[in-house]
């Protein structure tokens, strides 16, 4: 069967949902080829008797896939396993637990064909005047700061990271190094897609948030590692050049910092010029970054003391903007693995 696209919804303890789950994407898809892929992820609450008893009742046995796994690994391999067997142009996510109208989704394929220049849309729970129940005052702080730092980090301007209804090219989605388990799911597949240089656009949506009596997963350890896999996303999973020009960078601005302050003092200094040296890393490679490098030379040589920090500050905006030239006449061009490590 030849299908116009997928919806992965992954599993895991959602018997109370599951019913009013199927049915809404039953009437909300109905008309559209759809291949729904049900990732049970080891509930052990009688999801999984429930999805084998009553799936192939609600749906023609052509229209879905039912992928049960033995026990828990996290929403991230639940999400790959769907991936793999995902058919047709697009790929729909949406959770199970119906936080996330079905409704919303198909207004989001049917903004996503009409252009066929759009890859990737994202549901954005901050955006439009739906509908919103929020019950948890920390987890929309904690959604905005990972948002903005990673808005920061990768040059995009996302209004809800951790969305979960999303619609990919599937084809774009199975080139993707998604490698985690859990919450972080949101993070890496993000971080992947925009280092592919691809804006991704939103469309907003409406939420109604679960309580944790009701059924809420996320703990405060998730939001404590979205903190590891942004770092991880941004400095440690790249392509050679990067990590070689990440690492010239922290270093070089590493040994900067030793130059400044006394005490507890150059400490910090060091601490600062180390998170420049990784911030420059993200849109420079060796020469840029060796132009900015000896611009603080040059500025270091103009005074002693503590009055070097004046002529260094003013020396490395002088070597930004010189650099932020060199890379201006090279953005758009396809680049070898020389070119790559060097611009």
């Amino acid at each position: 069967m030849v299908y116009e696209a997928s919806i992965v919804i992954p599993i895991y303890n959602e018997i109370n949902s599951l019913n009013s789950l199927c049915s809404k994407l039953k009437e909300t898809f109905a008309g559209l080829n759809i291949k729904y892929i049900f990732v049970d992820d080891g509930s052990k609450d009688g999801s999984s008797n429930w999805l084998k008893k009553n799936l192939k009742i609600i749906f023609d046995k052509k229209q879905f896939e039912l992928i049960s796994l033995e026990k828990n690994f996290g929403k991230g391999y639940a999400i790959n396993k769907g991936i793999k067997n995902s058919e047709g142009k697009y790929t729909m996510f949406l959770d199970s637990d119906l936080e996330y109208a079905p409704q919303d989704l198909l207004e989001m394929y049917d903004v996503i064909i009409a252009n066929n220049e759009i890859e990737v849309l994202y549901g954005s729970r901050n955006l439009g005047s739906k509908t919103q129940l929020r019950r948890y005052f920390i987890n929309g702080i904690a959604v905005k700061v990972n948002t903005w730092i990673f808005n920061f980090l990768f040059n995009q301007s996302l209004s809800d990271l951790h969305t979960g209804s999303k619609i990919i090219n599937t084809n774009l989605l199975k080139e993707l190094n998604i490698n985690t388990n859990g919450f972080g799911l949101e993070i890496v597949m993000s971080s992947e897609i925009a280092k592919q240089n691809i804006n991704i656009p939103e469309y907003g949506i409406s939420y109604y948030e679960r309580t944790v009596e009701q059924g809420k997963k996320i703990t405060i350890l998730d939001g404590v590692l979205s903190y590891y896999f942004l770092f991880r996303e941004r400095f440690l999973k790249n392509d050679l050049p990067t990590k070689i020009s990440t690492f010239y960078s922290f270093v070089f601005m590493t040994y900067v910092g030793t130059y400044f302050g006394m005490g507890s003092g150059k400490i910090l200094a060091v601490l600062l010029f180390m998170i420049i040296g990784l911030l420059l890393s993200i849109n420079h490679k060796i020469i840029p970054l060796s132009i900015i490098f000896f611009s603080i030379f040059i500025g270091s040589l103009f005074s002693k003391g503590n009055g070097k920090i004046y002529t260094v500050i003013i020396f490395f905006i002088i070597g930004l903007y010189l650099a932020s030239k060199v890379r201006k006449n090279f953005i758009n061009k396809k680049y070898n693995f020389i070119s790559r490590l060097l611009i």
